[in-house]
């Protein structure tokens, strides 16, 4: 039996959960089983405590998701051409897994969204690259032989999928967006196939 493909998102207003939803189902056309987690909110404010599990939704990760899983898709919306507090604030926590080696030669790939054309969605996605390097993860891009690569107006980008989220369509993913998000699925779940075997 496979190991699960961990799909690991923050999402604020949809976005990159819709982006996450796609790229599982990518995932589950390679034959693999897509394990949809996500992370909680970050506070400034002492006193608040959010619940230990969402009240709606995907559960929230857990370090045993990162050490069971097969390979892992990592999604956030941009912030100031950064991966967002929450997503962040969890990969700080996962020392543990870094000393024991669970994730090294694991696949891995990257994607986010932005509500403007040149909001950071490049630097949002190599600064997520980064500690997947450190814990000894391979990048698994998404190659030009995707025509929709060449064509998209909205989101789109050989180092990880990403989304436009603007004007009236906001969260909804182009048909473009949708295809790219699908084909990263199935290049990471192959990867995985790859390497396991």
């Amino acid at each position: 039996m496979t190991r699960p493909v961990l799909v690991l998102y923050y999402s604020r207003h949809g976005s990159t959960l819709a982006m996450a939803k796609k790229i599982a189902q990518g995932i589950e056309q390679q034959g693999h089983e897509a394990r949809l987690r996500t992370v909680p909110e970050v506070s400034t404010n002492i006193g608040s405590q959010q619940a230990a599990v969402p009240f709606s939704g995907d559960p929230f990760v857990t370090q045993e998701d990162l050490q069971e899983c097969c390979a892992l898709a990592l999604g956030s919306p941009t912030r100031f051409g950064n991966m967002a507090a929450p997503l962040k604030y969890f990969l700080d926590e996962t020392s543990a897994n870094w000393l024991a080696g669970t994730m090294e030669n694991k696949p891995a790939c990257v994607f986010t969204s932005t509500s403007s054309m040149h909001g950071g969605q490049e630097t949002t996605l190599i600064t997520m690259m980064i500690p997947l390097l450190h814990h000894g993860m391979l990048l698994c891009g998404l190659p030009y032989s995707n025509p929709q690569l060449h064509t998209t107006q909205t989101g789109g980008s050989p180092y990880g999928v990403t989304h436009l989220s603007q004007g009236k369509t906001g969260s909804k993913l182009s048909e473009d967006e949708q295809v790219l998000c699908i084909q990263q699925g199935k290049r990471l779940a192959l990867f995985a196939s790859k390497l396991e075997s």
